[in-house]
């Protein structure tokens, strides 16, 4: 099961982590990944691969106008 945290927000860029399971084939990782970007509009930031086959995968994208506005105190 892929694990997703939380989306992080910094400056003018929103970051997201997964984690993928060791049991997650390569092809399915990249399914995975490009459904995210298609859909989501994420884009690959990093992917470190563990030695017991984790892959841990930073996706990040750019944060729309209306997302800017909305933390704003009116």
């Amino acid at each position: 099961m892929t694990t997703v945290d939380e989306a992080v927000v910094e400056g003018d860029w929103e970051y997201r982590r997964l984690r993928l399971p060791p049991a997650v084939s390569r092809r399915a990782a990249m399914i995975q990944l490009s459904i995210h970007a298609e859909f989501a509009g994420w884009e690959l930031r990093t992917v470190r691969l563990y030695a017991d086959g984790t892959r841990r995968v930073w996706l990040r994208r750019k944060r729309s106008a209306a997302d800017h506005t909305t933390g704003l105190a009116t």
